[in-house]
């Protein structure tokens, strides 16, 4: 319910954008800013309600001055932050900025993020790293050799390999670097959202997957009474075929059978299901960005007393009930490999 009602937000923002505009005397730039101010709170609030997925995709690409930002960031499962950072060499300085930033923005999960500069505009002074060029040389020459190709253009091929021709002293400014980092979380933000959609199936297949646990769960208990009393009359039976009707006392066989059936009461086990199931339902619609880790304990919980249902059970409806149940359990353990 509460997942549903964020599906217009977007579009009434937009619509709220122009009316807005209409209404009041302000410049497009002004609505426009009170427009992206309004979908990043929707963003925020989103983001408190719904569970994330820890997969997605964010792109950002901006023009400031003469060099074009072009962000793109890939988010992968992971049990921690691991981040795989690619960036122009004048961005080294800012390197150390840029992780905390993702580690702060994204939380866990496998990151991938590329960075590049378009330069344009005027022309300005560049050095050669002749070191580096030498060192590409060599297995250059050589290959050209052994493919019999002519090596009269291996110059040309050295000036286009990486870093050998770099700007002189190019570094960002302190104004560049601010417009830098609002690149830098539009993209972030972007990934983000691609983060929300898959976080809404994922949270709608495990409330799939526990109500198909619980339902289950409901026919065991319906089956229980049926099964001591199944249990009560095969110990008889087995009594009176090999021993004889009037040949064991009673009273005794009472007192074994009621300690019989309470070593493999499941009742217990069924109440601490049920309990777990519920907490888990409300782990989910707790406000809180990361929690993943305790779902997945959670789950760990909830296949302990299905596993100790099936060992005590001695029944084969409910064997198949707790089968299916387990099923469902591991469809939901995969899922929740994905939730942040």
């Amino acid at each position: 319910m509460r997942s549903s009602c964020f599906q217009e937000d977007f579009s009434f923002a937009a619509t709220a954008e122009k009316s807005f505009f209409y209404k009041y005397p302000i410049t497009i730039n002004q609505c426009t800013t009170v427009f992206n101010k309004v979908k990043k709170t929707i963003l925020r609030t989103k983001e408190q309600f719904m569970l994330k997925s820890m997969t997605g995709f964010g792109r950002a690409e901006q023009t400031v001055g003469d060099k074009t930002f072009l962000i793109d960031i890939k988010s992968l499962n992971g049990k921690q932050f691991e981040l795989s950072l690619k960036l122009p060499g004048f961005l080294k300085p800012f390197e150390f900025d840029i992780r905390t930033i993702l580690m702060g923005k994204l939380g866990r999960g496998s990151i991938d993020c590329i960075i590049s500069l378009k330069e344009s505009g005027n022309s300005k002074p560049v050095s050669i790293n002749v070191e580096l060029a030498k060192a590409y040389y060599a297995p250059v020459e050589k290959l050209s050799r052994e493919l019999n190709l002519d090596a009269s253009g291996i110059l040309s091929t050295l000036l286009k390999l990486p870093e050998v021709i770099t700007p002189t002293g190019e570094t960002l400014t302190d104004d560049e670097w601010q417009k830098f980092k609002k690149v830098l979380l539009a993209a972030i933000d972007d990934l983000n959202i691609h983060r929300l959609e898959e976080g809404k199936s994922l949270e709608d297949d495990l409330l799939l997957r526990i109500g198909n646990i619980e339902k289950l769960q409901e026919e065991v208990a319906k089956l229980e009474p049926l099964r001591q009393q199944k249990i009560r009359e095969g110990i008889t039976r087995l009594l009176e075929e090999h021993v004889g009707k009037t040949n064991y006392d009673g009273n005794r066989l009472e007192q074994e059978l009621i300690y019989y059936i309470e070593k493999i009461d499941i009742s217990e086990e069924q109440v601490r299901l049920k309990n777990h199931c519920e907490y888990f339902k409300s782990l989910l619609a707790e406000v809180e960005e990361s929690k993943g880790k305790k779902l997945s304990f959670v789950l760990q919980e909830i296949g302990r007393e299905i596993n100790t249902t099936g060992a005590k059970a001695y029944d084969s409806t409910i064997q198949k009930c707790v089968v299916m149940m387990k099923d469902e359990l591991e469809k939901a353990k995969e899922q929740i490999l994905n939730v942040l």
